[in-house]
């Protein structure tokens, strides 16, 4: 796990390694393990390190084979890397490191832009050709790791983070419309490649893209997930279907071990955590560090779970850590939370994540995380009402239960400049059209898997995480575990609210207290109710100059928000002035 950072010039002009280094230094948390740049007239390749496999110099970065005449910076983890080395060893390349980033650059001269279909894991990467001067990026199919960018006629910078491109200069930082839209309408998702400024892009999840020397651009798709169902598909039975994502939810966790450091667990004492660690004790893990997370109450509303969590880690004799963070830690960290964040992050939870990750990465540097059960096997409340759905009213259904305003009350939250169409509506639109899922829930399936998914909760684990040099590995995105779960008709996949096949897996490893327990989250109820001092501090930050000069905002929408905090929720409970808060105060943060 690491921060990769990149220039490539089109105009014949010495790239800047000031920049990159400027790059680098933004994302000293990613990698405190070393440092490293390579420059070569109009190409400049920087890398921060965090060693989890190879720990020796060998393994150092950007990594440069002359022999094949190529340069690698990469950003993740290939949990496969030993068997494609095996692999690659027999078409007669040799190895100099026991790295899994030396077995990438090995794959891309034997097999090009195909060498994404071989690699198992999380990654986002760029090789640069000596012989041709062009730069193959790719990113992985799930959208774990993030790489940012922006191009012009002249250049294109590239980075682990936004605020890294931010530090290199130059950027166009003038608010994205459509984005605006997305991050107001979709539920504070921006879909690839769109950031909230029109000068920054992302490359999109399962995507490669490779740059000629003169600025020419190929971008391909090169994976996605087929919610469609052959007749051996829909006539498994029920327990067929249990035995089949028990299996690969083992091999899984087990892949997510590869790594020359201990790994723990990330335990909020729900389902998918907990499962975890009880997959983790099948494989015969001993000794394992499990970490949770929990707040103050606010009003009726519980701020932890802790309950839950001492349940799994009493059962499996797990090495447990209670982290307690009371509302002054709270406070003084939220800052330094929002300024890690490569994109606004609304849900409440991110401090929780950012809090978590600065207390477990003083014990471990890897952990393995819940995250993406709910978006793959269907956990949420908004999926029951889809299958019933005509899929010419899908999006209708989708919108209502997960947008958090329709494009008449986003016209009229936001100043005339942004109004233009309604892209997110557009954007599902779209998505939902595209061959592959028939059902109006798989549709909706899909659309959180491989968009919401990538752009809220595993976007927001990355940062967290990354901010304190820890590494989270996420084994519910194991992509041929989500291929298995599209082909799961809704019918096994809804009973018992939701995750029925995951909650069976479940009753086969974990105590059942945790099975059949209210779903939870993450809580921080301060933040969820705005009061007291959040409150001013939201009125603080919507009233200061930066943000009347910005005009986002119209304040004849934003008042009543103040009135009554608690009475303009969006759908899905989320408070509608925390989001358009948080927004202001990422722009403030980020130096906008």
């Amino acid at each position: 796990m690491c921060g990769i950072a990149g220039e490539m010039r089109f105009d014949a002009t010495p790239a800047s390694t000031a920049g990159v280094q400027a790059m680098l230094d933004e994302m000293a948390e990613r990698g405190p393990d070393g440092v490293g740049v390579f420059s070569h007239n109009t190409l400049c390749l920087g890398h921060r390190r965090l060693k989890i496999i190879d720990l020796s110099d060998c393994a150092y970065q950007p990594m440069t084979d002359p022999a094949l005449g190529l340069v690698l910076v990469f950003n993740g983890a290939i949990y496969n890397y030993p068997e494609l080395r095996t692999e690659l060893q027999a078409k007669g390349y040799d190895f100099f490191s026991h790295s899994d980033t030396e077995v990438i650059l090995k794959a891309y001269h034997a097999w090009g832009e195909r060498c994404v279909d071989h690699l198992q894991g999380m990654f986002a990467f760029a090789v640069w050709e000596r012989d041709t001067g062009r730069i193959f990026m790719a990113r992985d199919r799930l959208g774990i790791k993030p790489l940012y960018y922006t191009k012009d006629t002249d250049h294109i910078r590239f980075a682990s983070t936004l605020p890294a491109l931010l530090r290199s200069g130059n950027i166009d930082t003038c608010i994205d419309p459509a984005a605006l839209n997305y991050y107001m309408s979709f539920h504070s998702v921006v879909p690839a490649p769109h950031t909230m400024f029109r000068g920054v892009r992302k490359l999109p999840p399962a995507t490669w893209m490779r740059i000629e020397p003169d600025g020419r651009t190929t971008r391909e798709l090169y994976w996605s997930p087929d919610y469609s169902r052959t007749p051996e598909d829909e006539n498994r039975t029920e327990e067929e279907w249990i035995d089949l994502v028990h299996q690969k939810l083992l091999l899984a966790v087990r892949r997510r071990l590869v790594a020359d450091v201990p790994v723990g667990v990330l335990l909020s004492g729900g389902l998918d955590s907990s499962l975890v660690v009880g997959l983790l004790s099948e494989l015969g893990q001993e000794g394992l560090s499990t970490f949770s997370v929990g707040f103050e109450d606010v009003a009726e509303e519980e701020g932890n779970e802790f309950r839950y969590s001492d349940i799994i880690a009493e059962h499996y004799g797990t090495d447990h850590h209670r982290i307690f963070v009371d509302h002054r830690e709270l406070q003084a960290n939220l800052s330094r939370c929002i300024r890690a964040m490569s994109e606004p992050m609304v849900s409440h939870d991110v401090i929780g994540f950012y809090l978590l990750s600065r207390e477990v990465g003083k014990h471990v540097r890897v952990v393995q995380s819940g995250q993406g059960a709910d978006e793959v096997f269907a956990g949420y409340h908004w999926y029951p009402p889809m299958v019933d759905t005509d899929p010419e009213c899908a999006v209708d259904t989708y919108a209502k239960v997960f947008f958090d305003r329709d494009f008449k009350e986003y016209s009229a939250a936001v100043t005339r400049q942004y109004v233009e169409e309604d892209f997110a509506r557009q954007f599902v639109a779209s998505h939902f059209n595209t061959p592959g899922a028939n059902e109006s829930v798989d549709k909706a399936l899909r659309i959180d898997s491989t968009i919401m998914l990538v752009d809220d909760p595993v976007k927001r684990v990355d940062n967290m995480t990354m901010a304190w040099g820890l590494e989270a590995r996420v084994p519910f995105l194991d992509h041929e575990l989500v291929e298995l779960a599209a082909k799961i008709p809704a019918r096994c996949k809804l009973p018992q609210g939701g995750k029925h096949i995951l909650k069976e897996v479940g009753r086969r490893v974990i105590p059942h207290e945790v099975i059949d327990r209210p779903k939870g989250y993450f809580p921080v109820p301060a933040l969820k109710y705005l009061e007291g001092d959040y409150l001013d501090m939201a009125r603080d930050i919507l009233s200061s100059q930066q943000a009347k000069e910005r005009g986002i905002f119209n304040p004849a929408y934003v008042q009543p928000l103040f009135k009554d905090p608690k009475a303009h929720l969006t759908p899905l409970r989320g408070s509608k002035l925390w989001q358009i808060t948080l927004l202001e105060y990422w722009l403030q943060e980020q130096g906008v």
